[in-house]
């Protein structure tokens, strides 16, 4: 017996992507390009510094996979609008940040935010894909690797120039957020009250944990290498201006979105574990000449490394999904939530390098990281055996 196949529903697929698009923005792109800022504006060190991300990181990632193990036994809609919400309140408020602490607490609340928002997120996206859960998937991924892109790139052209306070303007772009998501909600609450019988009868086998273990440590130490880039490129290349510094961030960022969405596609062809092992083994050659060139050849350098490093970004959230059927809310949250979140703790760790050997210390340990994410990804399971 032949099933059916069900169609893509476009408008919640890009709805989705699109929320995505104004919360990794603030969170996951912002966020570590305004360290440089925070740093100037408050007075403090390397470590001091990061801990601005590892507040944003830690919340989201810890909070990710309690929110999707919440959404598993009880889906809660609301949490999608109020989540993005909250992630770009809470940045737009660290504009009146009178000190540290408050500005960590600001940093927080977007951070929960964005905890609550992915998993919501990619659970409809799931829903919508109908029979396309990889190009839905991609697409729900590439506008969250957009936002990264455009993030650096907006506190370039803008924040540089009119200071923290200037985050303050986000605080209209929060309001807009809830008509953006709020028209999908109805759809949404009854999408996902009728799809719980039939979620029973397409799920097969049993949770792979350690094949999900094992991809969440891919995860981790292609969020280090992500992160650890856009955050001390600044610091690494002195001598350029904060704009072109930033500017090289979205240039690596940006590469990756596009490789996230090309990895989408091509791991329909090659497999999943394929495409993993192979991305993050292509990254490594770059990750590793890049502290050696200068001018257009480190642009291109990082147009390479950002494509094949995150061009698994949108693999990893399906790949899970997959060993993980019976909690695909769980699932979510660790893909994009507790393994990027990650990158959050590595960042501090390697503020602390940076104070104690310098910032070209730091480079060094990122140029092995992909290589390291490519040796552990060829022991996750086969997804072309198993689907067998």
């Amino acid at each position: 017996m032949i099933k059916n196949e069900e169609p893509l529903f476009r408008r919640a697929v890009y709805t989705f992507s699109g929320a995505h698009f104004l919360n990794d923005l603030v969170t996951t792109g912002m966020v570590p390009a305004l360290v440089v800022l925070y740093k100037n504006f408050f007075h403090l060190n390397y470590t001091q510094s990061t801990l601005v991300v590892l507040l944003s990181y830690l919340t989201s990632s810890v909070s990710q996979p309690l929110f999707g193990m919440l959404a598993d036994r009880k889906p809660r809609v609301w949490l999608f609008p109020a989540g993005v919400f909250c992630s770009i309140m809470g940045l737009a408020l660290t504009g009146l940040a009178p000190s540290l602490t408050w500005l960590l607490f600001f940093i927080s609340i977007s951070g929960l935010g964005s905890g609550a928002f992915h998993p919501e997120a990619s659970r409809g996206t799931h829903l919508a894909a109908g029979s396309k859960k990889g190009l839905a998937q991609a697409i729900f991924q590439v506008g969250g690797n957009s936002g990264q892109a455009f993030g650096p790139l907006l506190v370039s052209i803008y924040v540089t120039h009119s200071g923290i306070h200037g985050l303050l303007w986000l605080i209209p772009v929060a309001i807009l957020s809830i008509f953006l998501t709020g028209q999908i909600l109805p759809w949404l609450g009854q999408k996902l009250q009728s799809s719980n019988v039939i979620r029973k009868k397409e799920l097969k086998g049993t949770n792979n944990i350690m094949g999900a273990t094992i991809l969440c440590g891919v995860i981790i130490l292609r969020s280090w290498c992500q992160i650890g880039v856009v955050i001390f490129l600044p610091f690494y290349l002195h001598d350029l201006s904060i704009q072109q510094s930033e500017i090289l961030s979205f240039v690596f960022v940006g590469a990756g979105a596009l490789g996230t969405f090309i990895g989408g596609i091509w791991s329909d062809k090659i497999g999943m574990k394929r495409l993993l092992v192979t991305s993050m083994l292509l990254a490594t050659p770059f990750a590793i000449i890049f502290p050696y060139l200068h001018g257009v050849f480190s642009i291109i350098d990082l147009l390479f490394f950002g494509f094949c490093v995150l061009s698994s970004f949108s693999v990893s959230v399906v790949y899970m999904q997959h060993m993980l059927p019976k909690n695909i809310g769980l699932a979510s949250g660790l893909s994009i939530g507790f393994g990027v979140g990650a990158g959050g703790i590595g960042s501090v760790f390697m503020g602390g390098i940076s104070d104690v050997f310098g910032v070209a210390t730091v480079f060094t340990i990122l140029s092995l990281l992909p290589l390291a994410g490519s040796i552990l990804a060829f022991f996750l399971p086969n997804d072309r055996l198993e689907n067998q």
